[in-house]
């Protein structure tokens, strides 16, 4: 795909983004940032740390560009996208977030904003109000992901054409937006809306059931996007409901229906999306205000731990593992798959017929000349594999001349393939026992093509490990 086919695609993407329920415009800014830093780094054959700098200097730019917030930009980068803060990977995120950031102010100027009206020093009794919203809306961000979960589940059981399902979704989200248009697309101007006004607490739980049903059943029919902004506006929501009740629950608490609102957009954002500090930048660049950050990184803090004991994944981490990826972070573990069988295996090996007598195999593997000896069928295929110190066994030398192999083979079952990386590999040799297996082209052909020793493959997977440790920390 050219570059300009990547920004066709991009426009594509911003513009489904921009018609869904629960996604908005700074998901389609984020995938033609990241999509054209991509294709940039595959077009000048950069190394893979260096294409993750650049896909995280896109979506740095495109989260500082929405939301007005460099830091958070950063950040957004660090924790969501490259995994890790490193000397050799700040400058550029930064620059990035920065350029990203004027260019926002030069079109449209500062208009990200949210003012907090009067407030005076935070107190020690407005911690714990703000710890609890942030648990509760931990609690809430698993439901959303639950809900988006079951809806595209349930969508792909019933609705079998898959052309049909955005049609579907889009025409019941269309029915809920003639309830409240809130729901629609991202959110901004309704997030700002409902930070000034005051609604009635039967109000706000409609509308949150309404934009979390919407989320779901947008994501759900196969609308491009995420959580991002709605995760801001539905925590916006709760933060402001959790402000109806905790003067009776918190009555030494002095925070208002605003600050709760912020702490619990943060929150929820951080529950869904993760990114702890993204948030907590993200607030402090919105409001302006440090005392409330410290208020929003206790929430936030809290938040990212009761998702992670009791859930264990963002909304991005949990989809992937729904489609078969382990991975728990934005932490780079891809290089295990590049790391395969196929590039660690030995080519010369030597095979010997299972039909061949012991004593045959003892006159041409001397004790010493080798550990051990494939063996392959009349066919050969992968039989076994026979060791040596075995086959010189004092109780065979009267059979020696008669005795086939058959007898002494081992790891008959255990095999590898090209296409197994490092760390399965690794799992195959702990399971057989095995200091050494054969590679073969298929399970079922069995044609020996390599052979791999565990300690080799310990020794390459650690090489590999520390190279990108130092690659991270920037040494190389």
């Amino acid at each position: 795909m050219s570059l300009s086919d990547s920004v066709l695609v991009a426009l594509q993407n911003l513009i489904s983004n921009g018609f869904g329920a629960s996604v908005g415009l700074e998901a389609g800014y984020t995938q033609i940032s990241a999509g054209l830093a991509s294709r940039i780094g595959i077009a000048f054959e950069t190394r893979r740390n260096d294409m993750r700098t650049l896909v995280g200097c896109g979506a740095a730019a495109a989260i500082a560009t929405a939301f007005n917030a460099p830091l958070a930009g950063a950040f957004y980068a660090f924790e969501l996208i490259i995994g890790a803060y490193s000397i050799a990977t700040l400058t550029p995120v930064i620059v990035a977030a920065l350029c990203g950031t004027f260019t926002a102010r030069l079109l449209v100027g500062s208009t990200f904003l949210i003012e907090v009206g009067e407030f005076g020093n935070v107190v020690n009794a407005d911690y714990v109000p703000a710890l609890v919203l942030g648990v509760l809306c931990a609690g809430f961000g698993i439901l959303i992901m639950q809900g988006v979960t079951l809806v595209e589940a349930v969508a792909r059981r019933l609705v079998k054409p898959a052309a049909l399902r955005p049609l579907l979704g889009g025409a019941v989200v269309g029915g809920l937006a003639l309830i409240s248009p809130q729901i629609l697309s991202a959110g901004h101007g309704a997030l700002h809306l409902n930070l000034g006004v005051t609604l009635a607490t039967g109000s706000l739980i409609a509308l949150i059931a309404l934009k979390s049903l919407a989320s779901a059943i947008s994501i759900g029919s196969g609308f491009r996007g995420g959580l991002f902004f709605a995760s801001l506006f539905l925590g916006t929501l709760i933060g402001k409901l959790y402000a109806a009740f905790a003067p009776v629950l918190f009555s030494d608490a002095t925070l208002t229906p605003v600050i709760y609102a912020i702490v619990g957009m943060s929150s929820l954002a951080v529950a869904v999306i993760g990114g702890p500090l993204t948030m907590t930048f993200l607030a402090l660049e919105l409001t302006g205000d440090f005392p409330i950050t410290v208020l929003v990184l206790v929430a936030v803090t809290a938040s990212s731990l009761t998702v992670r004991k009791t859930f264990g994944y963002s909304f991005a981490t949990w989809r992937f593992h729904l489609r078969g990826e382990s991975i728990r972070s934005a932490h780079d573990i891809g290089w295990i798959r590049n790391l395969t069988v196929g590039q660690m295996m030995r080519r010369d090996v030597r095979t010997v017929r299972s039909d061949t007598s012991i004593a045959v195999l003892r006159r041409d593997f001397p004790l010493g000349s080798t550990q051990r000896v494939v063996i392959v069928d009349h066919a050969d295929r992968y039989a076994g594999i026979v060791l040596v110190p075995e086959a010189f066994d004092l109780t065979l030398d009267e059979a020696a001349a008669t005795t086939r192999l058959d007898d002494l083979l081992r790891f008959k079952a255990a095999m590898l393939t090209p296409a197994m990386n490092a760390k399965e590999a690794a799992a195959i040799f702990d399971k057989s026992e095995s200091e050494a297996l054969v590679v073969v082209d298929d399970p079922v052909k069995r044609n020996v093509i390599g052979l791999l020793t565990e300690s080799h493959t310990l020794r390459r997977y650690s090489e590999e490990l520390d190279r990108r440790q130092r690659e991270v920390s920037g040494a190389i």
